[in-house]
């Protein structure tokens, strides 16, 4: 692996970004506030979740090309996220990347990378 692999590449490309979000979704699932913003069904969202971090971390843009642009914030406006819910789905993240082979400085720039997102996302005061 050298320095100009894409952040999709160090992740371990497509088996290392399906590891990390079935292990990331685990922690969603047993989370007591994000558990319920998700179906019961969590396989599809699973699905786009690995898409979208492809295309995101520079790997292929399955994303857009299976749904069209990402338009993430309009396309998350349904659900009430908070500050609150933002830093709990970053810290879901974060367990999920240390139960990985993920190393420093790596699990950093993942964790700075999606923090502009998560936040992005709000659109609802804190609780």
């Amino acid at each position: 692996m050298n320095s100009n692999d894409s952040i999709y590449d160090k992740l371990g490309g497509a088996k290392g970004l399906h590891h990390l979000v079935e292990l990331f979704y685990d922690k969603v699932k047993q989370h007591p506030q994000l558990s319920l913003l998700f179906p019961a069904d969590i396989a599809p969202v699973l699905e786009k979740q690995y898409q979208f971090l492809s295309q995101f971390f520079g790997g292929p843009g399955l994303y857009s090309e299976l749904h069209g642009h990402p338009m993430m914030r309009a396309r998350h406006m349904h659900i009430p996220i908070t500050p609150e819910r933002a830093e709990e789905w970053l810290q879901c993240m974060k367990e999920a990347l240390e139960e990985t082979d993920v190393q420093e400085p790596l699990r950093s720039l993942v964790m700075d990378r999606l923090a502009g997102p998560a936040h992005h996302f709000v659109n609802m005061p804190e609780e």
